[in-house]
Order: structure tokens, then sequence, then C-alpha cells
């Protein structure tokens, strides 16, 4: 199945103009970089959900730490592999 993980901005790591941009986006530690292009918006602190390595929406805290809680319990979080961190 595929999933978007929630995940906390904290860094814009590269910045072409203020559309294509990619960023550091941590999920419970595990730090990856992730495209930014479809959140224009975002900006460091914010809460992301990502897909296939693009952030696709902005969401609040609490529904991002919610979100993972669930993903985390229902063990849908294999995949984000701790040894490929950036």
């Amino acid at each position: 199945m595929c999933l978007s993980i929630p995940g906390k901005l904290i860094a814009i790591t590269n910045q072409l103009d203020d559309v294509f941009r990619t960023g550091k986006v941590s999920f419970d530690g595990i730090i990856k970089e992730v495209s930014l292009t479809l959140v224009p918006e975002a900006k460091i602190g914010d809460y992301v959900m990502v897909h296939v390595g693009a952030a696709i929406s902005v969401i609040d805290e609490d529904e991002a730490k919610k979100t993972f809680d669930i993903l985390m319990q229902l063990g849908e979080l294999n995949d984000l592999d701790a040894s490929n961190e950036v």
C-alpha cells in the first residue's frame, strides 16, 4: 500500500526559486531529503505529509503526531529505514 507519512521540516537544503526547493524532514529522528515543490508555503518547523520523496501537503502538529503514531502501531513504517538517513 502507498502511504504518505508525516514529518517535520527541519531545514531547506536547496532552493532554485520560491517553488523548486528541497529540504530535510525528520520522521521521529530519521532524516530524509524531500522535494518541497508541491508545498511552496512550507517553512522550517512545519509538518508535511510525504509520499514517495515529495511533500504533498502541510498539516498541523497534532494531526501529524496522531497519524505517525497510528502508522507506527500498524507496522507501516518498516520502509522508513534509519540506514538511509541523509
